[in-house]
């Protein structure tokens, strides 16, 4: 398994997330000079952290990609199926970073075309619809949320890439098999860097809204699964948490994940 770095990320933010991914090779080690980088973050709806990503943790981490000499930064998501991802977007103030001084792009990825793939050797999902962004960027950095999940057990780097995904398509794989289409679905995804947000974390309920904790930490890692176990850890060292006795490694996304995407 790969390393997770964890950082505690303190007052100065963009710090503790070059703290965390120096951990790990530094941002020279994932990004040349001229590269297109898409960032994708949560935007599900728009609650606050950890519901949903806090846009100065966006910023921050595309300043430090700008730093690396990358020629586009780009955020781009899709919201759950019942919200309108603009409108979740512009109440998040998402928009705003187009205007700071190193802009970031920001698409809505309904707005664009969807092209269908393919998943070789998937036993629950045999093919998706994916945003053309992923094929129009050099690079992508994932950044999850820390967080339960009321169907899914618990949403982290590997659930986050259900946003990819035709919102249409999203009715069936909720229907059964969840855990493992979402792991299934990962294989047509392919992230140079995850760096997780888990300044806070819900410990039960979720995806929108939850019993909150504050465990003040940065997580950086290469590795999906990785980086998701780490997560699922920390919502389990507090009292009262919905994954109480749960085998990290026995959740059904991390298992398949594992058997299946590496």
């Amino acid at each position: 398994m790969e390393k997770v770095a964890r950082v505690k990320a303190g007052e100065d933010l963009k710090k503790a997330i070059a703290e965390a991914v120096d951990s790990i090779g530094g941002f020279k080690r994932f990004i040349n000079p001229g590269e297109t980088v898409l960032l994708k973050p949560n935007f599900n709806t728009a609650d606050p952290l950890p519901a949903s990503s806090d846009p100065l943790f966006i910023k921050a981490v595309g300043e430090l990609i700008y730093d690396c000499g990358a020629k586009i930064v780009m955020v781009g998501d899709s919201s759950t199926m019942s919200l309108n991802t603009r409108k979740t977007m512009q109440k998040l103030g998402i928009f705003g970073l187009e205007k700071t001084e190193q802009p970031l792009r920001v698409y809505v990825f309904e707005d664009r075309k969807w092209i269908k793939k393919e998943i070789p050797g998937a036993k629950y999902l045999k093919k998706a619809s994916l945003t053309e962004f992923l094929d129009k960027a050099d690079k992508l950095i994932l950044l999850p949320c820390l967080k339960t999940h009321c169907y899914a057990q618990f949403t982290g780097a590997l659930k986050l890439s259900v946003g990819f995904m035709k919102p249409s398509e999203r009715i069936r794989l909720h229907l059964r098999n969840l855990q493992e289409k979402i792991a299934e679905l990962n294989k047509l995804i392919n992230p140079s860097l995850i760096i997780m947000d888990a300044r806070k974390c819900f410990i039960s309920k979720g995806p929108a809204a939850g019993e909150v904790r504050e465990p003040g930490l940065i997580l950086a890692s290469i590795d999906r699964v990785a980086i998701d176990v780490e997560g699922i850890k920390i919502i389990q060292s507090f009292k009262g948490n919905s994954l109480a006795g749960v085998d990290p490694w026995e959740i059904p996304q991390i298992k398949r994940a594992e058997e299946f995407i590496y």
